[in-house]
């Protein structure tokens, strides 16, 4: 592995190696803790992309359904770059070999999800979009001459020098056994989400919002934090992570009833199952803390196609020992994507030079206070290119004195063990999930306090605490209720939008929180 590398990306899912793709021919760096293809949350993404393709609509419909889900706080200039660059996302991708699905005529199939006004998700083999873009990218990555991959390299924090500009990456050499300084001019973090900070999660269990915890470390700003959205329809059987039921199968006609066949929604919400998701994910919830349970009915509206239209969810019914085409799906909310991260600009650029983000790790500004369904694969596309043209012909320089945070030096290059991770993790979903207040978000912080203060502290655990520090942060300051942060002692929304944002991840903050 080079010890300097211009251009080093951080992960490899679909925001990663699309940038990477897109850089051609200036040679990049892309390292990754597991194999390609391998425990990522790219791979599970049902649902598909959204693109205003079809013959009644346009990219001003997309948009306007993007800021009316984001309650507030999307940047509308983000949000025009995302819903404009739509159309090409689509197209590079099918260059690189997604096969997305197709009528008779050859035109694209457009399905619907919450919150959109008009058909517009394309997908690939019914709920499969997420597993087949990456397979393509994966197989173009590998035959990209001016990829260099790194497999089974962790990377455990940032570089940076005197002046705070990031310099490259500590990484863990898995096979080696070793720690490497891994020195670059630009650092891209495509590290994904934080799910797995939860109990109740349809991410990766090892999605816990290390990439975060690294820009926060090296004192780039962390904008909204407090926003994680939670999936309405996560199957209720048992299963971490939770398998997902995409929201394509409302989309479908599948509709959301309680334990006596009541479709409920309508209660809640004008637009019933396909009302935005923070709206579904608290009905939900409410209905089961009411003692009512809740239930996915696709018996009708799909039916004897299930196998075929929803191939992914079908496996997860059959592996709990159920039958979408008879039975109904139990389901419950389950932390599924965060809409905060490293805040920054349309190219990718974050507060601190030298670092950009894409992806779930970053705040571009298009999802705001709640993201609009279907909207994040296209953001990794859309802004991951925008980064690679940017730096396609830049000049960039390597910091020559930029270094690892000691203190990180001292911990060993572990994962979090499995009992303090468990205990943060029921933490969180007891006090900082769908309802939150602040003695709720105290206890939160109380529980990182001390678990930060353990014997057995690890590199991967000093992460996750700090990931899960800056969410409940910006869940105390914001006293309001807002798309996904909804705080039972402010159940208002304040008349003023604003963001959040947090400039460090560490536990006297989190001791100043609770004074």
């Amino acid at each position: 592995m080079p010890a300097t590398s211009d251009i080093l990306i951080v992960g490899a899912g679909v925001a990663g190696l699309f940038t990477a793709l897109k850089l051609a021919p200036r040679p990049v760096t892309v390292v990754t803790a597991r194999p390609l293809g391998e425990g990522g949350s790219s791979e599970w993404a049902q649902g598909g992309m959204a693109a205003a393709l079809g013959p009644d609509d346009t990219p001003n419909l997309h948009f306007a359904d993007t800021l009316g889900a984001g309650a507030g706080l999307v940047d509308a200039e983000a949000a025009s770059v995302l819903v404009d660059g739509a159309a090409a996302a689509i197209e590079d991708l099918e260059r690189y070999g997604v096969k997305f699905d197709r009528d008779e005529r050859g035109a694209l199939k457009l399905g619907r999800e919450a919150a959109h006004c008009r058909n517009r998700i394309v997908h690939v083999s019914g709920d499969s979009a997420g597993a087949a873009i990456m397979a393509a990218l994966i197989e173009a990555a590998r035959a990209a001459p001016h990829i260099a991959i790194h497999e089974r390299m962790v990377v455990e924090d940032l570089l940076t020098d005197d002046e705070g500009r990031v310099g490259g990456a500590l990484v863990y050499d898995v096979a080696k056994g070793e720690r490497i300084l891994m020195r670059a001019g630009e650092t891209v973090l495509a590290t994904g989400g934080l799910g797995g900070l939860y109990a109740v999660t349809t991410n990766p269990k090892q999605a816990q919002g290390h990439g975060l915890a690294f820009a926060a470390r090296a004192g780039a700003i962390i904008r909204d934090p407090e926003f994680v959205q939670f999936h309405p329809t996560a199957l209720d059987v048992g299963i971490d992570p939770a398998p997902l039921a995409t929201e394509a199968l409302r989309g479908a006609g599948a509709r959301l009833v309680n334990k006596d066949g009541r479709a409920f929604m309508t209660d809640y919400h004008k637009a019933g199952d396909l009302a935005p998701r923070d709206i579904v994910a608290r009905a939900v919830e409410a209905e089961i803390a009411a003692g009512r349970g809740v239930f996915l009915d696709a018996r009708n509206a799909v039916g004897a196609r299930f196998p075929q239209a929803f191939p992914t969810v079908f496996a997860a019914c059959v592996k709990a020992g159920l039958d979408p085409r008879a039975d109904l799906m139990p389901v419950a909310p389950a932390a599924h994507y965060h809409m905060g991260g490293v805040m920054t600009d349309l190219d990718g650029r974050a507060s601190l030079e030298g670092l950009r983000a894409v992806g779930e790790v970053a705040s571009s500004g298009v999802h705001g206070a709640n993201r609009l369904a279907s909207n994040s694969l296209l953001e990794a596309v859309v802004f991951g290119g925008r980064i690679a043209e940017s730096l396609r012909e830049a000049d960039i320089s390597t910091p020559k004195r930029a270094a690892a945070p000691e203190d990180r030096l001292s911990l060993a290059s572990k994962p979090a063990l499995p009992q303090a991770l468990a205990r943060l993790r029921k933490a969180m979903s007891e006090g900082c999930a769908l309802i939150r207040s602040r003695e709720s978000l105290e206890r939160v912080i109380e529980t990182i306090i001390e678990l930060n203060e353990i014997e057995e502290m690890t590199s991967g655990l000093k992460s996750a605490l700090a990931s899960a520090e800056l969410i409940a942060q910006g869940a105390i300051a914001r006293e309001e209720s807002r798309g996904a942060h909804y705080r039972s002692d402010f159940p208002q929304t304040d008349d003023e939008a604003f963001h959040t944002e947090i400039c460090t991840a560490v536990s006297e903050e989190a001791m100043e929180a609770l004074s």
